[in-house]
């Protein structure tokens, strides 16, 4: 792999990546140049002609100049719309797209001797999962069904006009035209389709086509593997789709020379040159420029990674955003949930809009709210629209939601919400019928393991601990407070509703027990109110605790009590005794003393199950440094990484000023 040192660049556009020091293998990189520093390398953006200064930078220092170009698994969205890259190349020699000289990426598919055992097998892999999850190198694209056909289908690749790939990739003038006139008189019985490229549906670059009449032209944006899927042959001047067709077992013709063409795989009307007559595989080529040739960058942890950490994490941006619905109008929702939302609600093609109750219009598309706040006028207006519900997720982040501290998850539920038993929720209807298989139960057992040694909770603002239990070693029992005029509470309890007769219901159900009452951090902070003083609350029980973490508290108790509180969740995790007085998700399932019976809920599931549905299928993930969907074992290790807040912040002004910090890092983007 290429090691660059120390490395300078003129490019104010290369010196805003992200990570980019990691991502190219240097030791750092300056913009502009230091006059009195010696650098190694000069990097610049492929052949464009703006590096040519950067080129004779490089001779005149006496460094060695590397092209710089985005590698062929991007990013999600387009570099022109600011999507940062997670792949990127690297060329000493020349830049693959330029067939005009020798290139490093030629080099290897020519030179390079494969092992067939480690080399074909990785790629067969990677190609595989590649395939599976409908990635190409950008993935913003939805899936678009070209409908039945009874003819073949013939694909006609447009670029964007200008691109260098064109001019060095050896193209013809006219040659899209005479390419699109191939096609027809080659296939005269087919129906021939036109795929517009990305960055020219965006508006942002013009077709090299141009004029395209008489047949099909795909004007929407299409998700290239799951368009492949639909069609016989495909016919390119330079496009990586040709590439991605050949994984997709496709006959590719070539009108120009990209990278992949020459070495036996392709049908090609340009001369190639003899620098490439040697035949290779598939599986050669993509080991080659996907293995070898390219690097990544893991966009949660900045470090550099291997090619699968990057599959893995676009594939389950398509996997979740495949599950988002097309067009999204969200209704009632503050500034501030605003700056954050659309984080959690993005899919391929999806379009995301804010509207009052008042002014919102619902004219199609999904609308979303949050929580279960009745909204009887908008319901009247929806005419039968899906009606979708929001609230935070089970992992929450390190501080709190009223304090302005931006989520790490949300859940979004189709038919109601979790901890609303009058009606289903998507949470309950999985955990009612799902199978869960073995990998899914084991990776929740795992995060069940990780969450009780690292003591994350949903809120993560304290982490100090204390001297806690039974005094003479008896039992001791954890009562849960609530904010009592939470929707929790009030829709999912019947007859215990406040804390004072949680407290009491306890104490007769275990009088001689240990009693620890925590009340909600939410009260503690002064945020919300709670009509149980705590000074009655300490003639109600043995010990009231403030500063102690949850985690602490659940590790001296040996049962918990708990009208829906999530920490009777979290209790049961650590394989507790949970005593439940209302209706919470987690009740019902046969792991919890419930009070009241839920007749929906018959089955019984184990504990693995339970988990799997509430904290790996049923949340959304955004990882707060890639803002993009993530996993719930990168947000337990975003959690522990985050220093809790300083004491000064839980003070009253100092949980103010916090709060006017938190509304500008969201709002208007302030550090």
């Amino acid at each position: 792999m290429m090691e660059l040192g120390r490395t300078a660049t003129l490019s104010a556009g290369i010196a805003r990546i992200p990570h980019l020091a990691t991502l190219i293998g240097a030791d750092e990189v300056d913009y502009p140049p230091r006059p009195w520093r010696r650098y190694d390398t000069v990097v610049g953006w492929g052949r464009k002609p703006n590096t040519r200064a950067a080129r004779r930078y490089a001779e005149v220092i006496g460094a060695g100049f590397v092209a710089l170009e985005d590698g062929f698994l991007r990013s999600v969205g387009l570099g022109v719309d600011g999507d940062a890259p997670l792949s990127a190349v690297l060329d000493r020699a020349g830049i693959f797209y330029d067939a005009t000289r020798p290139s490093d990426l030629e080099r290897i598919i020519g030179e390079h001797e494969w092992d067939a055992d480690v080399d074909a097998d990785r790629a067969r892999r990677c190609m595989a999962s590649i395939r599976e999850h409908g990635l190409s190198k950008y993935n913003d694209a939805p899936a678009v069904d070209l409908g039945p056909s009874t003819q073949k289908r013939i694909l006609v690749v447009d670029q964007s006009a200008g691109d260098l790939s064109i001019r060095l990739g050896r193209c013809v003038s006219g040659g899209f035209q005479e390419m699109l006139q191939a096609a027809r008189s080659e296939h005269p019985d087919a129906e021939i389709l036109v795929k517009t490229h990305p960055d020219v549906l965006s508006g942002k670059r013009e077709s090299a086509l141009g004029d395209a009449e008489g047949v099909r032209v795909l004007s929407e944006n299409a998700n290239p593997p799951r368009l492949l899927d639909q069609v016989d042959h495909v016919y390119v001047m330079t496009s990586l789709l040709g590439f991605e067709a050949l994984m997709a077992g496709k006959r590719v013709t070539c009108f120009g020379v990209p990278w992949y063409a020459g070495w036996g795989l392709t049908d090609d009307r340009q001369t190639v040159g003899s620098r490439r007559g040697r035949g290779r595989t598939v599986e050669e080529l993509f080991a080659a420029a996907y293995l070898r040739y390219s690097r990544y960058i893991d966009p949660e942890t900045g470090l550099a990674c291997e090619i699968e950490r990057v599959v893995e994490h676009l594939a389950l941006q398509r996997h979740t955003g495949e599950r988002t619905p097309s067009r999204i109008t969200c209704v009632g929702f503050s500034r501030w949930k605003r700056s954050f939302i659309p984080r959690f609600l993005r899919g391929p093609g999806t379009r995301v809009e804010f509207a009052s109750e008042k002014d919102a219009r619902v004219d199609g598309g999904t609308v979303v709210v949050w929580g279960t706040r009745p909204r009887p006028e908008l319901e009247r207006r929806l005419r039968g629209a899906p009606l979708w519900r929001m609230e935070d997720g089970f992992l929450r982040s390190v501080g709190l939601g009223s304090d302005l501290f931006a989520p790490a998850s949300l859940v979004l539920d189709s038919r109601g919400i979790y901890y609303d038993p009058r009606t289903p929720s998507d949470l309950e209807a999985m955990l009612q019928n799902a199978r869960f298989d073995d990998e899914v139960l084991v990776r929740a057992r795992r995060l069940r393991e990780s969450i009780v040694e690292t003591g994350v909770s949903k809120y993560n603002q304290s982490r100090a601990t204390a001297a806690l239990g039974a005094p003479d070693g008896g039992r001791t029992v954890l009562v849960v407070g609530q904010v009592e005029d939470d929707a929790s509470i009030q829709l999912g309890c019947l007859d215990v509703r406040t804390n004072e007769r949680l407290l009491r219901e306890a104490r007769d159900a275990r009088p001689e027990a240990h009693l620890i009452y925590k009340p909600h951090p939410d009260v503690v902070s002064g945020n919300r109110r709670d009509s149980l003083p705590l000074d009655m609350a300490r003639d109600l029980c043995d010990d009231v605790v403030i500063d102690a973490s949850l985690a602490s508290c659940l590790a001296i108790a040996d049962e918990v009590h708990t009208m829906t509180s999530l920490v009777g969740f979290e209790a049961l995790l650590r394989e507790l005794s949970v005593h439940v007085y209302g209706h919470p998700f987690y009740a019902g399932w046969g792991l919890t003393h419930d009070r009241h019976p839920h007749e929906r809920r018959q089955r019984r599931l184990s504990l693995d199950e339970l988990v799997a549905g509430a904290l790996i299928l049923y949340p959304r993930y955004v990882h707060p440094r890639s803002k993009q969907y993530s996993t719930p074992e990168a947000i337990i290790a975003s959690l522990l990484s985050t220093p809790p807040p300083a004491p000064w912040e839980t003070r009253p002004w100092g949980r103010q000023v916090r709060k006017v910090v938190n509304l500008a890092q969201e709002v208007f983007g302030a550090s």
